[in-house]
């Protein structure tokens, strides 16, 4: 017997720019968006080992009840795929390829495999017959890559799927029928000082 997950993903907030802490303005969107999760059925916060992941998962419980938090390998920052040329766009295979070569070899190597462990971990269907709420405070790579796999797009197309810090991502795996993507970086719980922080500048509204 099998239930419905319900997988909350989270970047985490704003962070210094060293990336060894939240700034102010992250502690502040990490704490709205635990006031906004509050009530919520979420029982377990998942996070990456990174500063700002524990951080902003730290924040978030402080405004919910006993919710534990466990730290995960998986959930943490890297390239969840690596693409080939012929699987890309001509006109912006040059620019995506660029993009990955950038990140040290250990990085690209690495992160196909814990992406599948993280997939393995946090997607689909549950055991059991009670419906499961997680929440998973990550990145944006690995944010973008559940939200490319929800919509079963190519597997290059987690490139291109921003995420700003602190908004919220829901994707629902009902057993019998297709992941359903619920919401996508939706930052209603914050005030408009604090939305976009993240996004590329061209593309913030």
């Amino acid at each position: 017997m099998t239930a419905t997950r319900y997988l909350y993903l989270a970047r985490h907030g704003e962070a210094s720019p060293d990336e060894s802490e939240l700034t102010a303005n992250g502690r502040r969107q990490a704490a709205l968006l635990g006031e906004r999760l509050r009530g919520s059925p979420i029982s377990a916060i998942h996070h990456g080992p990174l500063p700002r992941a524990a951080q902003t998962a730290r924040l978030i419980r402080d405004q919910l009840e006993d919710v534990p938090l466990h730290a995960c390998e998986p959930a943490g920052d890297y390239l969840p795929y690596l693409p080939q040329r012929d699987e890309l766009p001509p006109e912006s295979a040059d620019r995506l390829l660029a993009f990955v070569e950038q990140f040290p070899a250990e990085e690209r190597d690495r992160g196909p495999e814990l992406a599948r462990a993280a997939a393995a971990r946090f997607t689909g269907p549950v055991d059991g017959d009670e419906p499961r709420h997680e929440l998973v405070v990550t990145h944006a790579f690995l944010a973008a890559w559940f939200v490319r796999d929800a919509l079963d797009a190519p597997a290059w197309r987690w490139m291109g799927l921003n995420h700003s810090n602190a908004a919220l991502t829901v994707i629902r795996y009902t057993p019998g029928r297709p992941a359903a993507v619920v919401m996508v970086n939706d930052m209603g719980h914050l005030p408009a000082e604090l939305r976009w922080t993240g996004f590329p500048p061209e593309l913030r509204l």
